[in-house]
């Protein structure tokens, strides 16, 4: 089956979330949920939350030489806050489940085929 990454994103300033806000704890559970609604019919292959981009390193290797700069990489108001990885049958199924998870994260989603 074919697997699509299905990304969550946000506006900045994204900040670490306060992991004891009663939004956060209510966005966290709906989530949470979802994953497990994943699991049970198969489709679910990997989840994970990521930190701000302000943490990420960015690292460029051109002619031998490699540098490495602070991230973020790209220079826009929404950052990838966190993505699941999904095996579905096709992007219908994908679809489905990307407009179930905004729902339960309350951001927008962005569906992804993998090439894998």
């Amino acid at each position: 089956m074919p697997r699509y990454v299905l990304s969550v994103w946000f506006d900045e300033p994204y900040d670490d979330p306060d992991l004891s806000a009663p939004e956060t704890q209510r966005q966290m559970a709906q989530t949470a949920e979802l994953t497990a609604e994943m699991e049970r019919a198969g489709a679910w292959v990997f989840v994970a939350g990521l930190p701000p981009a302000s943490s990420a390193t960015v690292v460029r290797a051109a002619g031998g030489d490699v540098s490495m700069t602070d991230g973020p990489y790209a220079e826009t108001k929404e950052q990838m806050a966190g993505f699941w990885v999904i095996d579905v049958p096709d992007l219908d199924a994908a679809l489905d489940w990307a407009a179930r998870a905004s729902a339960a994260c309350e951001r927008p989603i962005e569906v992804r085929p993998t090439h894998a």
